[in-house]
């Protein structure tokens, strides 16, 4: 099961760095990356891995994602560059999708690293203390405040300089707000996920 909750958990982390250019509105609340949408459903995957497989192979999934972003980049970077064929007419439509910006592109690592990480450990902290009790509260506890983290470094690195600091704390917040709830709706998933696992691994015993 750890190879089906790596894939899926890498291949969410890809996919939301694609769609992270689409920006849509929540009425007059926020205005959000569509990435949001897909990114918090790593949380619960990385959780589920922590409870299940332990903090050594939730840092290995963390790393081959770091990995596999920077491969992901590489690649789209060198597809942007390759000249076009003469049929090919959406040339500028391919590199605004996909080649994003620098400071962007480090930002959105750096956040990735530090988030997740924390996320792993905070999990296993409470685990610890809890053993396989209250896995809400260490899933929520440790997304809440990891996806905290996420967006606070994410805004700063990204866009600190080019719009006043008040807008900035806007952005966190309201940004936050909405990965807050999110953390909280994605919890049954964790229970899920944990569930099957274990009930799999119960019938192979």
């Amino acid at each position: 099961m750890i190879l089906y909750l790596n894939g899926v958990f890498v291949g969410l982390l890809i996919l939301s760095n694609i769609v992270a250019v689409k920006l849509f509105n929540i009425g007059d609340f926020a205005i959000l990356p569509a990435a949001v949408i897909i990114y918090i459903f790593t949380f619960p995957i990385i959780d589920t891995i922590v409870e299940i497989y332990g903090k050594k192979e939730a840092r290995r999934t963390v790393q081959a994602g770091l990995i596999t972003q920077i491969l992901a980049l590489i690649f789209i970077t060198i597809t942007v560059h390759l000249p076009a064929a003469p049929v090919f007419k959406d040339q500028q439509s391919f590199e605004t999708i996909l080649n994003g910006s620098f400071r962007v592109i480090i930002a959105s690592l750096i956040s990735y690293v530090v988030s997740q990480n924390l996320d792993v450990y905070i999990f296993n902290k409470l685990k610890s203390i809890h053993g396989q009790k209250k896995l809400w509260l260490r899933n929520n506890a440790s997304t809440m405040l990891s996806q905290l983290i996420d967006t606070t470094i994410f805004i700063t690195i990204a866009f600190y300089g080019m719009m006043p600091n008040a807008v900035l704390v806007t952005l966190i917040i309201t940004q936050y707000i909405f990965k807050f709830f999110a953390a909280i709706l994605t919890t049954p998933i964790v229970y899920l996920l944990v569930h099957l696992i274990r009930k799999k691994e119960s019938m192979t015993v």
